[in-house]
């Protein structure tokens, strides 16, 4: 069984950029909502399938597993709700855990935020300077949300 234990936080400035290299990634939702969510993403030429759980305290059941891509871009472009979430992902090592920030792009450009993983809920791990309020709770900031109301949408 796979736990997903993350952390997710708006990032304060743009020093973490001078700190890793991104990735790009497309992904879309087949399914989401307050239920389980069924994930399609690429990350270059790599295909992922990902079911997760409803988010619980903090935690939630996540399943991950490789297809072929050209499986996974004829879902994306063919099934998933859009639009797509497009973003580059910034791996960034800090104090023992790796930060993972993600800069949005189309519908959801201007957003960016940083997500860390854990073994454990009440995990203790130093947050670095760029890193500002948690947001984890909120299901606005949720991927699978940015389908339905994309960061263009939001109002101040």
């Amino acid at each position: 069984m796979g736990l997903e234990i993350e952390k997710k936080f708006l990032i304060t400035d743009d020093s973490w950029r001078k700190l890793g290299s991104g990735k790009d990634y497309c992904q879309g939702y087949l399914s989401s909502g307050k239920g389980p969510s069924l994930r399609i993403r690429t990350i270059g030429e790599r295909g992922i399938i990902t079911v997760k759980g409803p988010n619980e305290g903090g935690k939630r059941l996540e399943f991950e597993y490789d297809i072929p891509y050209i499986d996974a871009q004829e879902m994306l472009e063919k099934l998933c709700l859009k639009p797509l979430i497009e973003k580059t992902r910034y791996k960034i090592p800090f104090a023992g855990f790796i930060w993972e920030v993600d800069e949005f792009k189309g519908e959801n450009a201007g957003l960016i935020f940083a997500e860390i993983e854990l073994d454990a809920v009440d995990q203790t791990f130093e947050i670095p300077t760029w890193i500002g309020e948690e947001v984890t709770g909120d299901p606005k900031y949720y991927n699978a949300s940015l389908v339905s109301y994309p960061y263009s949408q939001w109002s101040e």
